[in-house]
């Protein structure tokens, strides 16, 4: 494949481990509203909140019931840590131009990566930042557009089968880890690998196979 120009990375399971957190902060809210969390956990995956919300509970106002999950996400924020191998990912891409592309809010991401002792980006598009969610292309787009790269020099890595569409939909070459999903689910993916420390020697093979080719 071709060196990639940037990567564009997702943030939830893939550079955070937020996977506990917000199965219990949902299913909470869910049980809350006589809801079944199991049917809300399966619409949840990389999407954003407002478009989870707008799925189960059309009926009830939006911004009263995302300030509750962002209250009950506040009780746990210190048990979320980075995915094993985010933080050396994150150090080879230094000379790289990168982004994240995610479905979390500003607030939530930039706490966790404080946190975490993960960098922000220069670039970082977040769930206020656009108007359709995954799996709509529109965040990858907007990512490659800002940092100057066209979406088919990009590779994107992604956990989540929304995503994996999305980076595919914006012409992106998807590398999948399958920390929250199996291969076969992230089957349309260009790569899957079972660790970032894969993804980190993928994405390195192909820079050192294109320098000798040159």
């Amino acid at each position: 494949m071709r060196a990639p120009a940037a990567v564009l990375f997702d943030v939830d399971g893939v550079l955070l481990d937020t996977g506990d957190l917000f199965r219990q902060v949902w299913s909470c809210w869910a049980v809350g509203h006589g809801l079944d969390p199991q049917r809300v956990l399966a619409r949840t995956a990389g999407r954003r909140t407002a478009d989870v919300l707008a799925e189960v509970t059309p009926h009830l106002d939006p911004t009263v019931e995302r300030q509750a999950l962002d209250a009950l996400t506040r009780q746990r924020m210190v048990e979320v840590r980075p995915v094993p191998g985010a933080a050396p990912l994150l150090r080879a891409c230094r000379h790289l131009p990168w982004a994240i592309v995610t479905s979390g809010s500003r607030w939530f991401v930039g706490e966790c990566f404080r946190a975490a002792g993960l960098p922000l980006p220069a670039v970082a598009v977040y769930d206020e930042d656009v108007q359709d969610g995954k799996p709509s292309p529109e965040g990858y787009l907007h990512a490659a557009r800002r940092l100057g790269v066209a979406p088919e020099h990009c590779v994107v890595v992604e956990d989540a089968p929304d995503g994996v569409r999305a980076a595919k939909d914006a012409g992106c070459t998807v590398f999948a880890v399958t920390t929250t999903h199996t291969p076969a689910q992230l089957a349309v993916a260009d790569a899957c690998a079972p660790t970032l420390a894969v993804v980190r020697e993928l994405l390195w093979t192909a820079r050192d196979e294109e320098a000798m080719d040159d």
